[in-house]
């Protein structure tokens, strides 16, 4: 399968270094870039063949779409109509299938993608949609690609995508302000700041990696850690006073009208 990547950012060079560990020949990977110090650094690191961005399509099986968002009309538009047995991948939040479509002057063959930050450490998740016309082939090609960078889930409506980017893709950021607020409490109570970091770090860390291999429900796990009358009770109640589980619903809510919000707006000629 030879893939052409149209932005060689962080994203973008992510995927092609987890085809390239998962044993996809670098030969077969085309990144187009137009920052001369990005493409030296994707040669040198993957062996892949980095090129300035081009006035039509390379010759490929598969294209993805790794630019930033506000820029992806004019990228694309620059290369003009790609050809029809081109599947076209775009992991450019809120860029929707018919907006993308029309740019690429009717082009069907697309599947939309939505991955997250810890996609760089190929521990990512990945929300992908493809409309009923995009055969298994190409689904499963679109999968291959960004199953190099951790798991995908497949979705059944395009508008789904705004709930992923509101759970998975900021989700990341979530974590990491929960992560800052439990080492705040942790340095508010005396411990220095090496310990108060490195367990709330391996707490979430550990925590996380226990839901994954029980598999079982996150509220059964909770329970697991909550005796009566204990510290995990006290701590859980003054949450629930808080209303902590209601505040942070409405924030994923909040997230997701966002996404709506600029899908409209990234999709305005």
């Amino acid at each position: 399968m030879k893939a052409f990547f149209l932005g060689g950012g962080n994203m973008g060079a992510a995927i092609v270094g987890g085809l390239v560990a998962k044993g996809f020949a670098a030969g077969d990977l085309t990144v187009a870039d137009p920052s001369a110090p990005v493409r030296e650094q994707l040669a040198r690191a993957y062996g892949v063949r980095a090129i300035a961005p081009p006035g039509s399509w390379p010759e490929a099986d598969v294209a993805v779409l790794a630019v930033k968002p506000q820029q992806m009309r004019e990228a694309v538009r620059a290369l003009g109509n790609p050809p029809a047995s081109l599947l076209v991948v775009t992991i450019a939040a809120g860029i929707r299938v018919a907006d993308l479509a029309r740019w690429l002057g009717g082009h069907a063959a697309i599947v939309r993608a939505m991955p997250n930050t810890p996609a760089l450490v190929r521990c990512g998740i990945t929300g992908l949609f493809a409309p009923g016309d995009v055969g298994p082939e190409a689904r499963e090609r679109a999968a291959t690609l960004l199953g190099a960078v951790g798991d995908t889930v497949w979705l059944d409506r395009e508008s789904d995508l705004d709930v992923v980017t509101a759970i998975s893709g900021s989700g990341p950021a979530y974590v990491f302000y929960l992560m800052e607020s439990l080492e705040a409490a942790g340095r508010e109570m005396g411990l220095a700041p090496g310990p108060a970091r490195k367990l709330a770090l391996q707490t979430f860390v550990g925590a996380a990696t226990l839901a994954q291999l029980r598999g079982e429900d996150p509220a059964v796990l909770r329970a697991q850690v909550t005796s009566p009358g204990g510290t995990t009770e006290r701590a859980l109640a003054e949450m629930d006073r808080g209303g902590l589980k209601s505040v942070f619903i409405a924030a994923v809510k909040a997230a997701r009208e966002r996404s709506a919000e600029l899908g409209d707006a990234f999709g305005e000629d």
